[in-house]
């Protein structure tokens, strides 16, 4: 797995330094990127420390959140240009704002597990009668789960919301017969920090069950058309920075846990690296967006059309290049 997104990363940054030519004009405009704590982040911790060193092509401010209702309120209100959110939030704005969002790559593929000290939960038909705790209320997290238990036909399970995955790892670690559905690398953090817990199986492994081999698309990039129309160079250049990026973070470990652990998204450097190969980080651009994207989204407006925003995404939502 983790060859195959390093793969696909360098493929991204390949195909982008044709496309972009290298960002052919020069786009000093700062650019406001958001993202949030975890995965998302880490795919561009080592873009953050090049654009803090002065080292990087374009010009960056870059703002992290726990919840990604703080980012989505951002990219309405416009104190955002880019912003790195769950993948049915992408669809979601992009309806909220009446098409005013382009979603430019895929930055995090399936990183959802079911973790517990329950030996007797191994699949989602295990959660009936039971209580799960998770985060995301209204994001990927809540819908992929709600798509698993109905299709499963568990119909008796409470979901038990928290802001943040820290809270949820704390539970787990006072409790560890507590069942939770948490994100890399916050999973690898968990189990660290109490060995009667574990991963009992992965939501993608699931999803791809039900659905034929369809993966999971957990972050998606996207950028304010605003924005975009003026400052088309820079969207590239950062594009392409994001896939260098993404090469960096899966295959320089120690460079990558030091700048993890620096931005406080993991709190030791041993856990990092061994999180960090697990969190499916990717910077898929171009066809491979809409190819992934919209069938995933699809998955989720036959369940729920309200939890893509109320209708799919038209053509324009995929970005050209």
């Amino acid at each position: 797995m983790k060859n195959k997104i390093i793969a696909a990363a360098l493929s991204a940054v390949i195909s982008l330094g044709l496309m972009a030519g290298c960002a052919s004009k020069k786009d000093d405009t700062v650019v406001r990127v958001g993202s949030l704590k975890g995965p998302t982040t880490i795919g561009i911790v080592n873009l953050m420390d090049k654009a803090s060193k002065g080292e990087a092509k374009g010009k960056y401010e870059f703002a992290m959140s726990a919840a990604p209702d703080e980012i989505t309120a951002k990219i309405v209100s416009g104190d955002l240009d880019i912003a790195l959110v769950p993948a049915n939030l992408a669809s979601v704005l992009y309806n909220k704002t009446q098409g005013g969002v382009t979603a430019i790559d895929i930055n995090t593929l399936g990183v959802l597990y079911c973790v517990t000290g329950d030996s007797s939960i191994s699949s989602v038909k295990d959660l009936a009668g039971k209580k799960v705790i998770t985060t995301g209320q209204g994001a990927t997290p809540e819908y992929s789960l709600r798509y698993l238990l109905d299709q499963n036909g568990v119909t008796d399970c409470e979901i038990e919301f928290k802001s943040e995955s820290t809270e949820v790892a704390a539970v787990l670690t006072e409790d560890p017969m507590q069942i939770a559905v948490l994100p890399q690398p916050f999973v690898t953090v968990a189990c660290a920090q109490n060995e009667a817990i574990a991963p009992v199986f992965a939501l993608e492994d699931e999803w791809q069950t039900l659905t034929n081999g369809l993966g999971m698309v957990t972050g998606v990039t996207i950028v304010r058309n605003d924005f975009l129309k003026d400052h088309k160079e820079a969207v590239k250049t950062f594009i392409e920075e994001h896939g260098e990026s993404v090469v960096a973070a899966n295959s320089d470990l120690d460079k990558t846990a030091s700048l993890v652990v620096a931005s406080e998204i993991i709190g030791k450097e041993p856990i990092a690296k061994k999180a960090i190969p697990l969190c499916n980080v990717v910077c898929m651009t171009g066809d491979s967006v809409k190819n992934n994207l919209a069938a995933y989204l699809e998955v989720l407006y036959n369940y729920d059309p309200k939890s893509v925003g109320g209708n799919l995404p038209g053509e324009d939502f995929y970005f050209k290049g």
